[in-house]
């Protein structure tokens, strides 16, 4: 499912969130995975009903829900893109004996992403990058049952920094924004389900069960991750950083102080190869969302528009890079902020499609929970842009 396969990325927020605040923000982990589910799931289920991709439901809907997906969806491909090129190469930078500048690693892990997608090895790929996400989560969780056991490490008469300052809105804007993926992903999962409906029967059971598994368990994952921060980093003299090098060694850190530091070359090369994984999925998803676009807006198809989009948005994506100068940090808080701020659009164009289909029936239950998160996505985002402007 593509919710897990990015979802990877969001390792980042979860244990910055918990090193930096405690256990304070563990509501709002729970709450925005919770209040964003209806919209990943409507996805999913247009897809099931229909044959359709949500693509193709927005244009259906008229102009105004086309144009808007579209122009969202190339700014968030493109900074996106930036975002997980960035933090796999810090990831790399660290994990590598030698010193390598993370611009020159950026070029490279592009480089090599770009062979294989191009060369159609993508689906081979996947399944390895399964089995990686798999391992990572059972070092992850052993890891957290260990720092459990030893108790929380900031000393007993610690006081960290309070998250309900005004000041505070920004970060967690960000925090939310790739919590568990950037909500647009649920337009890559429909593309997906609906070429996996080509080649077999699934149905509407199946597919949720699915999209279920998926996304619970990439929630669960953050909220270990975000126990982690709290339980190793939170309250040590060392400042928790949101990216780049500092970054990685602090990750690595964790499961150091806790498995062993034996662990720490493996678990450097298994975080790696996550996120380059979840690199490999963003660059195939984005690019397949554009071409359709591109294709539904009436122009001429080939047979390599695929791979063009591929190579636009992969470029696209390292201008942005550069301009940021491999500044992780201001990068991957711009890309988590810009995820949030276009989650009530995007949520409310998969939320009035799917309302559309008289197929697709929903309990009480997902439609109060629908309701409430449009509110509280629309509530905290205005919130947000009001703090912004003042």
């Amino acid at each position: 499912m593509a919710t897990a396969s990015i979802g990877g990325s969001h390792l980042v927020a979860s244990t910055q969130a918990g090193s930096i605040f405690g256990w304070q923000l563990i509501w709002l982990i729970i709450a925005v995975n919770i209040l964003k589910y209806p919209f990943f799931r409507f996805g999913v289920e247009y897809t099931l009903a229909t044959g359709k991709s949500l693509i193709e439901g927005y244009q259906s809907k008229g102009p105004w829900f086309f144009y808007s997906f579209i122009v969202l969806n190339i700014i968030a491909a493109v900074v996106n893109t930036a975002g997980v090129i960035l933090l796999t190469a810090s990831l790399l930078h660290y994990a590598l004996p030698i010193i390598v500048p993370v611009t020159v690693l950026c070029w490279l892990i592009l480089a090599v992403c770009l062979v294989i997608l191009l060369l159609g090895h993508f689906k081979a790929l996947d399944n390895v990058a399964k089995l990686i996400m798999l391992i990572l989560t059972v070092t992850t969780v052993i890891a957290f049952i260990i720092a459990f056991n030893n108790g929380p490490m900031a000393p007993a008469d610690y006081v960290g920094p309070s998250p309900y300052e005004l000041a505070m809105i920004g970060f967690m804007v960000a925090l939310m924004g790739w919590m568990p993926a950037p909500i647009e992903v649920s337009a890559l999962s429909s593309l997906w389900l609906k070429e996996k409906q080509t080649q077999q029967t699934i149905t509407r059971k199946q597919g949720l069960l699915d999209f279920n598994v998926g996304y619970w368990l990439t929630a669960i994952l953050a909220l270990v991750f975000f126990g982690l921060g709290v339980l190793i980093q939170y309250g040590q003299s060392s400042t928790a950083v949101l990216g780049g090098v500092a970054f990685a060694k602090q990750l690595t850190d964790m499961y150091a102080m806790t498995i062993g530091e034996w662990s720490r070359p493996l678990v450097s090369i298994i975080a790696f190869l996550c996120l380059f994984g979840t690199t490999l999925t963003v660059l195939d998803g984005y690019a397949r969302t554009l071409n359709e676009s591109h294709k539904l807006l009436g122009f001429k198809q080939s047979k390599h528009s695929l791979n063009i989009w591929l190579l636009l948005q992969s470029f696209s994506g390292m201008a942005v890079i550069l301009f940021f100068k491999s500044v992780l940090a201001p990068m991957l808080m711009f890309a988590m902020t810009l995820a949030f701020v276009t989650t009530p659009i995007f949520a409310w164009l998969n939320f009035r499609l799917v309302r559309s289909e008289a197929s697709i029936q929903h309990s009480a239950l997902l439609r109060s929970l629908t309701w409430l998160g449009l509110l509280y996505l629309i509530g905290f985002a205005a919130a947000f842009v009001i703090w912004k402007i003042l």
